[in-house]
């Protein structure tokens, strides 16, 4: 694949990881407000989503640098599309959580390895050629749907609840920027860790959101949910598209 000469891609600062955990939570509310709310299934709505996001991701490569709006809306796509199939491999293939969990970590393994192999690296410093990006976006389609279902598992399976469950996520995403800051250990990896956490992190939140008192949250539903965020997300889209028009023409 020719090379595009710019970056495709997200610079990784602090507000990257904001919009990503608010990215991943509005998948995971939409995603079962299709599923579940609409009653449209886990199947059909895996297929509805991975057609929209086989169509943002057509215009992310076909871009020439990075374009917020088309990055953002890939990484929603994901989202949405992550939560439908970890829903279906554990629940109407009855997989379960574990299972589910186990599959998709070797699959993440094996898009990560090949990625290695083919390019030498696993840097998203500089995402600069359609080869390295179309490796990056399969692995965080693959790490999107890992997190739902770790997510799951936990909020579910495991007796800690939602909120219990967040804590301890947020707990986890602490540890790695501790990691980040006052150790030597591989940016990539800590990368690739924090963003398959920050995924169960927006799905916990999304159940806590959605779920009734009764499960456990705190009500507001999958739609009310779904519009809040997405109003939240739109507008921080666009703050850092404004933002990043003015940084280009500075240079």
């Amino acid at each position: 694949m020719p090379s595009i000469g710019v970056d495709k891609v997200a610079r990784v600062t602090f507000a990257f990881w904001v919009m990503k955990i608010c990215a991943t939570t509005v998948g995971e509310t939409g995603g079962d407000l299709l599923s579940q709310t609409l009653n449209v299934g886990y199947a059909e709505s895996s297929l509805i989503f991975f057609g929209f996001f086989a169509i943002a991701l057509f215009f992310q490569l076909r871009a020439t640098r990075y374009i917020p709006a088309f990055f953002w809306l890939v990484i929603v796509c994901t989202s949405t599309v992550g939560t439908t199939m970890s829903d279906f491999l554990d629940r109407s293939a009855g997989l379960g959580y574990p299972a589910g969990a186990g599959l998709l970590v070797s699959i993440l393994i094996l898009v990560l390895g090949a990625w290695w192999l083919t390019t030498g690296s696993l840097s998203v410093a500089n995402i600069s050629d359609r080869r390295s990006e179309t490796f990056y976006w399969m692995a965080i389609l693959t790490s999107n749907t890992l997190g739902t279902a770790l997510g799951d598992f936990m909020s579910d399976s495991s007796g800690l609840g939602y909120g219990g469950s967040n804590l301890i996520i947020t707990g986890l995403l602490a540890v790695m920027a501790l990691c980040y800051f006052f150790t030597r250990l591989p940016r990539t990896a800590l990368f690739w860790g924090a963003f398959v956490l920050t995924r169960p992190f927006g799905a916990t939140m999304g159940d806590f959101l959605t779920k009734t008192p009764a499960q456990g949250g705190i009500g507001l539903g999958t739609e009310g949910s779904t519009a809040v965020l997405s109003a939240l997300f739109v507008a921080m889209v666009a703050w850092t598209t404004y933002r990043l028009g003015h940084e280009r023409k500075a240079r």
